[in-house]
């Protein structure tokens, strides 16, 4: 891809899953990378292991300090930022609504939207700094586009993101900075990985991926690619866009035969969520 080669590229929780895969496409793509996260050993390993010169950083992206010194650090060590990837995120609590706790929310909202603005702000401050623009991508979610019932927190913090995106787009533009976002569907990474019997959590992503049209599960490669491609020249009149890799699953009509209309019975899903029958 055009332009990434030779570029220096932050990514945030790049420890694993789609950071960890972004972080080798880049590379791949002749990029220097600074793999940023709360697990340094896993942060140095991906480091370690790519073809470009590489640094990594243990920083917590929620912390006005930790992104100042994961910024400090790339600038130390390259000179530059020319791209970033905000993909750090947690999944936070299964608990419903009437369940769910401030705390909790303030938790995820701290980490998902707190630690996307600090780092897309950081990147305006070096880009003018150094005189020379560059390119973000945020990850989003499908959860910023549609709603459930559970994961509250989640789902609000992914909406909040696309938010900073069309703010920053619109600031950016006349700078000629660039930024995007990309929204996921199902990709087993570790973010659920605290909760993998619960509905909805990892261990049934394979099956509830098969409903989307392309039936199976994404991966981190399938995301790496699309967010290389966003912070690539290949993409440079693109800007304040949410691209859904997902399968498909964000076109799906539920109310067509296709979509899969009645094929599953509400009646258990309302007594998991709610605890009785509500038909």
């Amino acid at each position: 891809m055009r332009g990434l080669s030779g570029k220096v590229a932050v990514i945030t929780g790049a420890a694993g899953g789609i950071g960890a895969a972004t972080a080798r496409r880049l590379a791949a793509e002749g990029a220097h990378v600074v793999a940023v996260d709360t697990d340094e050993t896993g942060a140095k390993a991906v480091a370690e292991a790519l073809p470009t010169q590489s640094a990594w950083l243990r920083a917590d992206v929620s912390a006005e300090d930790g992104v100042a010194a994961y910024m400090a650090a790339a600038v130390d060590r390259f000179g530059r930022v020319d791209l970033h990837h905000l993909n750090a995120g947690i999944a936070g609590s299964f608990a419903t609504l009437p369940e769910l706790t401030a705390a909790e929310f303030d938790r995820v909202m701290g980490v998902n939207v707190r630690g996307v603005f600090l780092g897309v702000r950081a990147a305006f401050r070096q880009f003018a700094a150094q005189g020379a623009p560059g390119s973000i991508v945020i990850t989003g979610s499908i959860g910023s586009l549609r709603g459930s019932a559970d994961l509250l927190a989640y789902q609000t913090s992914k909406h909040a993101v696309l938010g900073i995106l069309h703010g920053a787009a619109m600031y950016g533009g006349p700078l000629g900075v660039r930024v995007n976002a990309v929204a996921p569907g199902i990709v087993p990474t570790e973010l659920f990985a605290a909760t993998p019997a619960a509905a909805g959590g990892k261990d049934d992503m394979v099956r509830r991926a098969s409903t989307t049209p392309l039936r199976r599960a994404g991966t981190g490669d399938d995301i790496a690619g699309v967010v290389a491609f966003l912070l690539s020249d290949d993409a440079a009149y693109m800007t304040g866009e949410v691209v859904s890799v997902d399968g498909g699953a964000n076109i799906v009509s539920t109310v067509r035969p296709s979509g899969g209309a009645g094929a599953w019975d509400f009646a258990a899903v309302d007594r998991a969520l709610y605890g009785e029958d509500r038909s």
